[in-house]
């Protein structure tokens, strides 16, 4: 397992979206660039992702951390790259950083 530690900004217009919805938007754009995504087990699987924490609806953000883990090692600057493609204008990628688990 190789856990990816990253950093993204929420600015603009996605200041407005909300945690649970900001959680499917990278679970969608994580597949859309079709990382090796490690999935949990059990009745509902999903990704393995987590926002460290939920910010209030409205509030812009230059330091949000989050974590994904992944079954298949890749670059820092291909993660990066690959995702920010794949995410809307207001949120961007800042900070990668990969470590084996």
């Amino acid at each position: 397992m190789y856990k990816v530690n990253f950093i993204f900004t929420k600015k603009g217009p996605l200041r407005y979206i909300s945690h649970l919805d900001l959680m499917r938007l990278f679970t969608r754009s994580f597949r859309r660039a079709e990382f090796p995504l490690k999935i949990t087990q059990g009745f509902n699987p999903h990704p393995k992702f987590s926002i460290k924490r939920a910010l209030k609806l409205g509030i812009e953000s230059d330091n949000e951390e989050a974590l994904v883990v992944l079954t298949e090692s890749i670059g820092k600057e291909e993660f990066q790259d690959r995702l920010q493609k794949q995410l809307p204008q207001g949120i961007s990628i800042t900070q990668v950083c990969l470590e084996k688990s």
